[in-house]
């Protein structure tokens, strides 16, 4: 490698054979997931498609003779010397990486862009007309897209005019600086998003005050302090979901909800979950919920002293919240009064764009990885969530990092999003197969959790679940499904934007818009087409929600936890500030 560099260093042209080289290997590494490379997938899948077009070849024939007449008409373009008087190919909305001028003005350029377009729309309309059953479709589609995301000639230097500008208005220093960064990178192990030295756990980001009041094996309790003298009489008790670290929930001051939550009176709490070793391999479902969950609710109420609290989870949080109030409501216990959802799946039936990475070969494959190494690498769990929007989220920065030896601008959303955590294998491994394989949470009495089975319908006390329109993880109209399977009053709230940006829209800012007060009991088409769009955030419409169910105001308390639970660390605690790297 070191050598390898310095020659590359002292001949341009070798630097750019070289960083294009390096690059490659580096994306082939960030692009695996589960075991399996995305070209070698996107290989096996496009066999396939090709043994079975043998049977009837007429839909190639008639996707290749529209390419090869576009393709004509765009070399036609490119000779007559006006390349852009009518393009032949255009980006589709929303597409930011044709924007520079240069691949408009130029015609060689604007020639790569048509062309690349073209071959792209081909390769869709080939792969979306497979005619293969809907698991086997999905992942054509997804891997098809991925292997066009990839070949874009934005991500590679010889082929990007912006990079080439910039490589000559800065003498060469744009490509060394890219050079740097890629092999910072791969020390890492994976591409920055942000410039990750900008923020500092309990210093600007995760600075609401608080203390941890109670910890175990497998989490923290965090004790917030209250912003006022009255808080309301029943709790809060957030719950994160395991897969990432809490912290997405108190970011900055601006944009944490914990603060929020605070700052409207609420007596909050918080689960920090721990980051695990191959050492807790057989913690599983059944522990997150009994000793984390159950355990959590014991503290809270204790150092309370009420017999009833309001518990909100998000994601994977959710599914776990889900199972243990089911398991509550079989025995009878109400200590839960009210329960919020964030973006969580509790039917799994249509679990989103992540489904193509699970089916039976796969989760095979991934579980006996997973065994071995005692825990599921937060970094393999981190790439695949990036391959869903692998443009915004792998590519271009893969251009501004190593082609335009550009530094990622600071972001909190994106350090978190960096901070990736393990999950223990005997958790996953159930997860992966009660959960996306065979939905046995939607099936009364199907699982048993803690010893009790599992009925989501004995679930009566009130919920709310917020979900997003753009959400690939936790698709809205999977989450929808809750309406039909609970058996309680359901307040269905539809924010805009995705997974993680549709959650943390701040009430300060007043941005985005959600839907409500749809008509359920006929699908989520039907419920959307009823709904009433509000602009705005929706973290006031929930708090609003909550506070009829929070009790009287009370006198807030002076310390943190009780003499049974007492402080033992300033938030936001050991737990959160442990990275896999």
């Amino acid at each position: 490698m070191e050598n390898d560099s310095s020659t590359a260093l002292n001949d341009p042209q070798e630097f750019l054979k070289f960083i294009n080289h390096e690059t490659q290997k580096i994306l082939e590494n960030y692009t695996a997931a589960g075991g399996d490379d995305v070209f070698s997938q996107f290989s096996r899948s496009w066999t396939d498609l090709i043994t079975r077009s043998m049977e009837d070849p007429s839909t190639w024939v008639q996707a290749f003779t529209e390419y090869q007449q576009a393709h004509m008409s765009l070399w036609q373009s490119f000779f007559s010397g006006q390349p852009d008087a009518a393009p032949v190919a255009n980006p589709e909305k929303g597409d930011r990486r044709f924007n520079g001028e240069e691949w408009t003005t130029n015609p060689v350029f604007s020639y790569l862009k048509q062309s690349y377009l073209l071959s792209s729309n081909l390769l869709k309309s080939m792969a979306s007309n497979a005619n293969l059953d809907e698991t086997e479709q999905r992942k054509l589609d997804f891997y098809t897209q991925q292997y066009i995301d990839a070949m874009s000639p934005t991500n590679f230097a010889a082929t990007n005019p912006e990079v080439l500008q910039q490589a000559v208005d800065t003498q060469g220093q744009s490509l060394i600086d890219g050079l740097q960064n890629l092999l910072s990178d791969i020390e890492k192990g994976r591409i920055s998003m942000t410039d990750e030295s900008a923020f500092t756990l309990g210093e600007n980001i995760a600075t609401t005050e608080g203390a941890v009041v109670f910890e175990n094996e497998l989490f923290q309790l965090i004790h917030y302090k209250p912003s006022g003298e009255e808080v309301y009489e029943k709790p809060t008790l957030i719950i994160p979901p395991c897969i990432n670290k809490f912290y997405i929930l108190d970011l900055q001051e601006h944009n944490s909800f914990v603060k929020f939550c605070v700052d409207q009176g609420q007596n909050t709490f918080l689960i920090s979950w721990l980051n695990p070793t191959p050492e807790q391999s057989d913690i599983g479902w059944d522990s997150y919920v009994g000793e984390g969950i159950f355990k959590a609710i014991d503290v809270v109420k204790d150092i309370t002293q009420t017999p009833k609290i309001n518990a909100v989870a998000w994601c994977i949080g959710g599914t776990l919240l889900s199972s243990a109030l089911a398991v509550m409501a079989d025995k009878g216990d109400d200590s839960v009064g009210s329960a919020t959802f964030l973006t969580t799946l509790t039917d799994f039936e249509d679990a989103g764009d992540l489904c193509v990475f699970i089916d039976e070969e796969q989760v095979k494959k991934l579980e006996g990885k997973v065994t071995s190494q005692g825990y599921l690498s937060g970094r393999e769990l981190a790439t695949s969530f990036n391959m869903l929007r692998s443009n915004d989220l792998i590519w271009s920065y893969v251009v501004n990092n190593y082609l335009k030896g550009q530094t990622p601008a600071p972001f909190d959303i994106l350090y978190w999003n960096s901070d990736s955590t393990n999950l223990p294998a005997a958790m996953y491994t159930y997860y992966l197969k009660n959960m996306y394989l065979e939905n046995n949470l939607s099936k009364p009495n199907k699982l048993k959790v803690c010893g009790t089975p599992v009925d989501l319908g004995k679930i009566k006390i009130p919920c709310y679940f917020l979900s997003t329109a753009e959400d690939h993880i936790a698709p809205w109209k999977g989450t929808f499904k809750a309406t039909e399977t609970f058996g309680s009053k359901i307040e269905f709230v539809l924010g805009a934007s995705g997974h993680v940006a549709g959650v943390i829209n701040p009430a300060s800012k007043n941005r985005r818009n959600f839907w409500t007060k749809g008509e359920q009991g006929k699908g989520a088409n039907h419920w959307l087409e009823t709904a009433e769009r509000v602009e705005g955030s929706w973290w006031p419409n929930w708090h609003e929600w909550l506070r009829r169910r929070a009790g009287k105001k009370i006198e807030a308390p002076k310390d943190y936890g009780n003499a049974s639970f007492k402080p033992i660390e300033p938030a936001p605690g050991r737990y959160v500030a442990v990275r896999i790297d």
